[in-house]
């Protein structure tokens, strides 16, 4: 939506011949794909488009993946998100591409073990408490550090309880206030992928499991704990992809939100 369109919208709600909820829901609406939607930014040669109404449609904005991008472009992207948002998430980003936005974007930080970069250029309220997350091993921990600065990114004020795996119950079971003070809970685990089963024998909240490509033998990349995750026997257990701590942390942090 243009500034003409939006002073328009405007007008027109303050003539009353549009009602706020109407004005609002005309605001999140977008046109996905279509040349010139609102919401969308212009062209780049062909490579990207940015959807900077996606915080209004699905209440958090556009997060950049750096995997596959050059650092020329995940640069320019990051930039035509700052200049509407003043918020930027990037995920998967290696040490080159980090040392290309950092030097692009001197306010970007660099969360290396998570393999993430943020930027926060407007003062944001005190993040939303409620999320844990929960790592078996030191193995996981840039899969669930992943979790933790996505949630972070979003909003929440995410607690970590790291290398708590089965094979030494006793570290979990130490933290069991912790883990029931919690209203969503995102457990990274490889190996036999059992951790997130025995936290939701514990808990009455939702508990997000996400495997690891992380063991011995043929734990075919994370496809065992996969498996395992799928027929867990504790009800409140749901998982993601493997490796995907940013789905986790997103997922959470939408369960965490007031109603």
């Amino acid at each position: 939506m243009d500034r003409p369109l939006l002073l328009r919208l405007l007008e027109e709600v303050r003539s009353g011949s549009v009602t706020l909820e109407a004005a609002a829901e005309r605001l999140a609406r977008v046109l996905p794909g279509a040349p010139g939607a609102e919401g969308e930014g212009p062209a780049h040669e062909t490579t990207f488009r940015i959807d900077h109404h996606r915080a209004l449609r699905c209440g958090a904005p556009e997060v950049v993946l750096g995997a596959g991008k050059s650092p020329e472009d995940l640069v320019r992207i990051a930039a035509e998100v700052l200049a509407r948002a003043p918020r930027l998430l990037v995920t998967r980003v290696d040490a080159a591409r980090a040392a290309r936005l950092l030097a692009a974007l001197p306010d970007a930080v660099y969360h290396e073990r998570a393999r993430c970069v943020t930027v926060e250029r407007a003062p944001s309220p005190p993040g939303r408490k409620g999320v844990l997350v929960v790592c078996a091993g030191t193995a996981d921990l840039p899969v669930a550090e992943e979790a933790r600065v996505t949630a972070a990114a979003l909003g929440e004020a995410p607690e970590a309880l790291y290398d708590v795996g089965v094979a030494g119950l006793h570290r979990l079971l130490g933290h069991l206030e912790t883990l029931r003070c919690a209203r969503v809970v995102i457990v990274a685990a490889g190996m036999d992928g059992a951790l997130p089963s025995v936290v939701g024998g514990l808990v009455a909240v939702p508990v997000i499991a996400v495997p690891t490509s992380v063991g011995y033998g043929l734990g075919l990349g994370g496809l065992a704990p996969l498996l395992t995750m799928a027929n867990s026997c504790a009800p409140n257990v749901t998982f993601v992809n493997i490796d995907n701590g940013f789905g986790a942390g997103y997922v959470a942090s939408l369960i965490n939100r007031p109603g």
